[in-house]
């Protein structure tokens, strides 16, 4: 009889390997810090939490973490990763070092929080310049979306509270920039809540839309350059009102709830006022037709606002809704943008579901779960894993190109920084070769050098 042939090789393994770097590919996040001056910005912000004759600065030790989180890290712990390869990471403290400053930055809670995102905001303006025509902001206009996310709690953390979907945890309500469909989108806001937060807590959008402004380069915290996009948590008179104060001028899309005044209006709507939807491309949307809602339902509005709904046949197994009518599915949304046609501002506004990929993208880099036990310490944690976001959002619209722009987090550690490389030295000089029969080598040693064309800080 024949033996039976085994499916894989087998390979002896031995530990004293040497000259080995283990994620070669996270070169690029550390050649984007490099580049984009983030290391100089944070460190120069919490300079005031350095102690005399420390050894390892804190601007550096909260962005090792940050890298470790970008790299798949979900803990404080995980930064052990980069103190494995001081080649590549340079020095890194120890657990005991890291959780202090955590710890730290938490019982200053406010005055640390406010230095970080002014240093975010000062890194992110130059980012944009030298991202030039593939910056967010190139087409002249920045969107900002806003959405909730559940993070479940698995023990007793502080603020921790059931949640609507009958879960335990947390529920922050984030923000983000989107950079359209040939990019991804960077975090701007991240507000800790309990999880029993009110999905439309009009003060708590008001906050998170506060502090995603003051990320954003100053031409663009005011004005109708600007446009902020929520879904239905968003459509409250509050919130609606405070876009369209006189002075900020913000243009907005907000989704609305099917109230009995909206859903009786759409009844009314006559055949002839309906409007085919399009797709991106331009194309017909098939079973989607949009109208303009006038009237009544303005009333108490602020003045300028339209109000737009879409019917259109839901999907096979959906359920309909009491709001539903004729068999269709019926959404409406507000906004303020007066000189398009209502198909492309529900287009627009549909686009909004980008958010949803930022989310996804945010849970599988540290968002799973809050590590830490005090509500300040994990918000210095959602500042950890905003920071670890724009590092995975500024490396591809910097150097990556083609499909490889919008490869999300999981995707870039897969194929990127999971690539294994052999450190050489020569003189004076450490060059890290990487596999010639890594698929992805040639993207590495791409982006690598359209970062080292861009100019140094400072």
């Amino acid at each position: 009889m024949r033996e039976p042939i085994a499916s894989y090789p087998r390979v002896r393994v031995l530990g004293d390997g040497r000259h080995v770097v283990s994620q070669a590919g996270s070169v690029l996040l550390v050649e984007t810090v490099r580049k984009t001056g983030l290391d100089q910005a944070i460190s120069a912000a919490l300079a005031p939490w350095r102690k005399p004759r420390a050894v390892h600065d804190p601007g550096k030790i909260l962005l090792d973490v940050a890298l470790a989180v970008a790299l798949g890290g979900d803990c404080l712990a995980d930064v052990g990763m980069l103190r494995a390869e001081p080649a590549v990471f340079g020095p890194v403290a120890s657990d005991p070092t890291v959780s202090r400053l955590i710890g730290t930055l938490a019982a200053s809670e406010k005055k640390a929080l406010r230095a970080i995102r002014a240093a975010r905001a000062e890194v992110r303006q130059h980012v944009w310049r030298l991202a030039d025509c593939k910056a967010p902001d190139a087409g002249g206009t920045v969107t900002v979306d806003l959405d909730g996310v559940l993070v479940i709690a698995h023990s007793d953390k502080e603020n921790a509270a059931p949640t609507w979907k009958r879960t335990y945890g947390h529920h922050p309500l984030m923000a983000f920039v989107d950079h359209g469909p040939g990019g991804t989108g960077e975090p701007v806001a991240a507000l800790l809540r309990p999880g029993n937060a009110g999905s439309n807590t009009a003060t708590d959008h008001i906050t998170t839309a506060r502090l995603a402004l003051a990320q954003l380069p100053k031409k663009h915290r005011r004005g109708r350059r600007t446009l902020i996009r929520t879904d239905s948590a968003g459509g409250t008179h509050a919130f609606v009102a405070w876009l369209a104060q006189r002075g900020r001028w913000l243009s907005y899309s907000v989704g609305m709830v099917i109230t009995e005044a909206i859903h009786s209006r759409v009844l009314k709507v006559p055949a002839s006022a309906w409007t085919a939807a399009v797709e991106a491309d331009g194309e017909i949307r098939d079973g989607a037709w949009v109208a303009e809602l006038t009237g009544d339902v303005l009333d108490g509005w602020p003045k300028g606002m339209r109000l737009i709904t879409c019917k259109e046949r839901p999907h096979p197994g959906a359920q309909l809704r009491l709001t539903d009518a004729d068999g269709m599915r019926i959404t409406c949304f507000a906004t303020n943008t007066a000189d398009r046609p209502i198909a492309e501002l529900e287009l627009r506004h549909r686009l909004r579901a980008r958010a949803e990929d930022r989310i996804r993208a945010a849970r599988a880099t540290g968002l799973r779960n809050l590590p830490l036990h005090r509500t300040a310490q994990n918000r210095v944690w959602l500042e950890i894993v905003q920071i670890a976001l724009d590092l995975l959002a500024w490396l591809p619209m910097l150097a990556l190109t083609g499909t490889a722009r919008l490869w999300e987090p999981r995707r870039l550690r897969l194929r990127l920084f999971t690539a294994a490389g052999q450190l050489v030295t020569t003189g004076r000089r450490r060059i890290l070769r990487l596999a010639r029969h890594w698929p992805w080598s040639d993207t590495i040693t791409g982006a690598l050098e359209r970062l080292a064309l861009l100019p140094s800080p400072g």
